[in-house]
């Protein structure tokens, strides 16, 4: 992030659609807000990858569903090159017209840092992209699960780290992750276990630490391919 007038920090966002009035009108209004700034337009995925190289925004704003390279590829290029590059990872927020979409499972499974409906309200938007800019990933933890558990077990092979890499974690850790993936808050998986949600954020980012992961929403993924959690367990 950069430091504005005013001296508070302005996330910097590059917005990626093929819709030229979505792109335009979603770019238009973050424009508006203060504490934002716009860095770069993309019209699909390869402008996105070069936009993200270019301008190093602190969130993207990505559509899936693009000609040519999609927004699920695209994200996965951008993570990996910032990866390789040594440089913090943008986060990325996917835009979807569904929620329950497969497109956006494989987004998360990708990396992304979560989702939002492209008929969300201008306030809604502004709030993900502050939300993910600080650090959080799940703006409904439970959507979220229901959208992991609807295709978890459709994948022939479980997503990388495999089963055994949740052996590096401790049973603490593990316990979190568990209760992470199956829709609890950070506040509810604190009164669970009987630990400050400091300690909840401290041992789930120490478990994504060992695992590669770059978010939340990730790691949700992996606990449902591992089979740490299973699909249709609820709560």
């Amino acid at each position: 992030m950069t430091a504005s007038a005013d001296g508070a920090a302005d996330i910097r966002v590059l917005v990626v659609d093929d819709q030229i009035l979505i792109r335009a009108g979603v770019a238009a209004l973050l424009r508006a807000a203060p504490g934002t700034t716009v860095v770069a337009e993309a019209s699909d995925g390869e402008e996105a990858v070069a936009a993200a190289a270019e301008h190093r925004p602190d969130v993207i704003l990505m559509d899936i569903r693009m000609p040519g390279l999609s927004g699920i590829a695209a994200t996965e290029r951008i993570l990996a090159a910032a990866e390789r590059d040594g440089v913090p990872a943008p986060r990325v927020l996917v835009l979807t017209t569904f929620d329950l979409d497969e497109y956006v499972y494989e987004a998360l499974r990708a990396g992304a840092a979560g989702f939002l409906l492209k008929d969300a309200g201008p306030h809604r938007l502004l709030a993900a992209v502050a939300a993910v800019a600080g650090g959080d990933t799940l703006f409904a933890p439970s959507v979220t699960r229901r959208l992991v558990e609807a295709f978890a077990h459709r994948l022939p092979t479980p997503a990388p780290p495999p089963p055994e890499t949740l052996e590096v974690l401790t049973g603490r850790e593990l316990e979190v992750l568990r209760l992470t993936a199956r829709g609890l808050s950070n506040t509810e998986i604190a009164a669970e276990l009987v630990i400050s949600e400091a300690t909840v954020k401290t041992h789930l980012n120490r478990a994504m630490g060992k695992l590669g992961l770059c978010s939340r929403a990730q790691a949700v993924v992996v606990a449902y391919e591992s089979g740490l959690v299973t699909p249709g367990a609820g709560r």
